[in-house]
């Protein structure tokens, strides 16, 4: 039986390998039938299939064995973590798992008939909202303070991975040492390299640890000085969108974070970090090599 490449244009045989793994091409078409139709992309249904023939695989191996690029693959992860179907791992590299069939297709029905359901129970007052409000929806848009709070590391490290992969001219970055392990361990610092834009780091991280930051670009990382305090950390993205994270003492360990485009707060984050930024000199930034 002949044998081809899994594209982003399709299968071209009866039998198609993803990487050295053989999968079936009745059995994917059958399921990425189901899953756009609750949705899914054709990409975010290749991504979930493979996950869930081969078993957990880092954002790389995906990348590679579905023929997508891996910036692409980033996104489409978030976008099937989002939508409650893929889980990560908390490791290096971070591994990505898929729900069982039958479990991801009711999390996909409940959620589908949930929203149907708002939809019919709103549906007599929309047009008179429309007509209401149709002369000043897209100023109020545009004008409206969002907040939104981010609860565990899937929720957090999804949003941040959206900032990135969204950035159209810069991300800036503030960070105790603990901070930036947690991000070089979510491929954060690499999504942020392959997105070609312009970044900067503010850590107070140790010689100890100094080899994650290996292939970053020196010039973009500063070092804080011990005045700052540890529980400071925030990402800036093309002054319209900021988050930052929530810590108090105690044993609480959840990840939490607040997102918000509220022009204050971004505001005082950005003279912050540029405040800080200013104050290190470049070449004393870094560790004595």
């Amino acid at each position: 039986m002949q044998n081809s490449i899994i594209t982003n244009k399709g299968i071209s045989a009866d039998t198609m390998q993803l990487g050295t793994y053989p999968v079936d091409k009745t059995n994917f078409e059958e399921v990425r039938d189901a899953l756009v139709s609750f949705g899914l992309t054709p990409n975010q249904s290749k991504v979930f299939f493979y996950l869930r023939k081969i078993g957990a695989k880092t954002a790389s191996d995906i990348a590679k064995a579905v023929n997508i690029p891996r910036s692409e693959t980033y996104h489409l992860l978030t976008a099937l973590q989002n939508k409650g179907i893929v889980e990560a791992s908390f490791q290096h590299p971070i591994q990505f798992t898929a729900l069982s069939i039958k479990n991801a297709v009711n999390l996909l029905i409940n959620t589908e008939t949930e929203r149907l359901n708002k939809l019919k129970k709103s549906d007599p007052e929309l047009e008179e909202m429309w007509e209401k409000y149709r002369a000043t929806l897209n100023e109020e848009e545009e004008s409206e303070e969002k907040f939104k709070a981010l609860q565990g590391g899937n929720q957090v490290n999804s949003k941040i991975f959206d900032m990135i992969l969204n950035a159209k001219k810069e991300c800036r970055v503030l960070g105790s040492e603990k901070d930036f392990i947690k991000f070089y361990h979510a491929n954060f610092l690499d999504a942020l390299e392959e997105q070609k834009i312009d970044y900067k780091l503010l850590t107070s991280i140790t010689e100890k640890s100094k080899g994650i930051l290996d292939n970053i670009d020196k010039t973009k990382i500063k070092k804080l000085g011990s005045s700052v305090k540890e529980n400071l950390c925030f990402l800036i993205k093309d002054d319209d969108e900021v988050l930052f994270f929530i810590k108090n003492e105690g044993n609480n360990k959840e990840m939490r974070a607040i997102w918000t485009n509220s022009e204050t707060i971004i505001y005082s984050k950005a003279l912050l970090f540029n405040n800080l930024w200013s104050k290190i000199k470049l070449g004393e930034e870094l560790f004595n090599e």
